[in-house]
C-alpha cells in the first residue's frame, strides 16, 4: 500500500493480524489522517461467501437501536414525505422497521438478499438524486476505496447518513479492537474523525458526528448540537413515541405484495 486512500498522504505499517485465521495481513495507518486499511484485500471472495457473516450476532439489535435514530433526523433535519434508501440494506430488516413507521423506503444491496423488504429493492441510480436520505449502516469499514463508493452513493442522495465506529486513543494491535475482527476478513478500514471529515470534504459535503459512530455527509446545514442529541438513542426512542409520525405503510404494503409475485 503505497498512499492513503481517502487523502493520499504517506502510510506506515502499524500490525498485522491473521485474517480468516489463515492469511498474514499487514495494516497500515496514514501519517495525516489517521485511516487504517490492511493491504490490498485479496481475500474477499471468500470472506462474503456468506454476505452476513456468523459473527454478526448484533444485526437485529442495532437495527432496533438505529430505528428511533434514524425516524427522529428525517424528521427533525430532512423532509419526512420524501424517499429513502438504505444502501447496502442486507436482508431488508431497517427497511421493513421504517416503511412500518411509515418512511417511504427502499434498499439495495449487491451481496445479501433481501429477505424482509421484498418489493422494494433498488438496482440502479436515477439521473440524479432523488432520495432525500441515504442510509448506510455498518458498510464503510467493508469498503475498499471510499472515495470511489462515497462518489456511487452520492448519485443516489446528496445526504448520506452512517454508522462506522470511530478508532480508539490506542490501536497497535488488533487485539486492541473488537472491530478490526481478522476473523471475518470482511473490515479492512477503519476511520478517524479527520479521515471522515477529509472524504466528505472531496465533494463539499458537510461533516456532523456524535464522536462515536453515527455521521452524516450532507450539502444541507444543519444544527450540529441536534444532530448529537437525536443521535443518542435514549432520547430518539424518547422522541419517537411523540404524535409526529408517518401513517405507517404497513397495510399498504400488505395489499400490494397480494397482487405482486417475488
Amino acid at each position: 500500500m503505497n498512499s492513503c486512500k481517502v487523502c493520499n498522504k504517506e502510510v506506515e505499517q502499524c500490525f498485522k493480524a491473521l485474517i480468516l485465521k489463515k492469511y498474514d495481513v499487514k495494516y497500515y495507518r496514514c501519517t495525516n489522517c489517521g485511516l487504517i486499511q490492511t493491504e490490498s484485500p485479496y481475500w474477499l471472495n471468500e470472506a462474503y461467501s456468506n454476505a452476513i457473516t456468523n459473527q454478526d450476532i448484533g444485526l437485529v439489535s442495532r437495527n432496533l437501536v438505529v430505528a428511533p435514530i434514524l425516524s427522529c433526523l428525517l424528521t427533525f433535519c430532512f423532509d419526512k414525505k420524501q424517499k429513502f434508501l438504505d444502501y447496502g440494506g442486507g436482508y431488508g430488516l431497517l427497511t421493513r422497521i421504517m416503511r412500518d413507521k411509515g418512511y417511504n423506503y427502499f434498499l439495495f444491496d449487491t451481496y445479501c438478499e433481501n429477505v424482509f423488504a421484498k418489493g422494494f429493492d433498488l438496482t440502479l441510480p436515477g439521473i440524479k438524486p432523488e432520495y432525500e436520505i441515504l442510509s448506510s449502516f455498518e458498510v464503510f469499514e467493508h469498503l475498499v476505496d471510499p472515495v470511489s463508493e462515497l462518489e456511487k452513493m452520492l448519485k443516489w442522495s446528496e445526504s448520506i447518513f452512517f454508522s462506522t465506529d470511530l478508532q480508539p486513543s490506542k490501536l497497535d494491535s488488533a487485539d486492541d479492537w473488537w472491530y478490526v475482527i481478522p476473523e471475518t476478513g470482511q473490515h479492512i478500514t477503519f476511520y478517524t474523525y479527520k479521515s471522515l471529515r477529509l472524504l466528505g470534504e472531496k465533494y463539499n459535503l458537510n461533516f456532523y458526528s456524535n464522536g462515536i459512530n453515527l455521521h452524516l455527509f450532507t450539502k444541507k446545514k444543519i444544527n450540529a448540537l441536534l444532530f448529537k442529541i437525536i443521535t443518542n438513542y435514549r432520547i430518539a426512542k424518547l422522541l419517537d413515541l411523540l404524535p409526529f409520525k408517518n401513517r405507517s405503510l404497513l397495510t399498504e404494503d400488505f395489499e400490494v405484495s397480494k397482487k405482486k409475485e417475488f
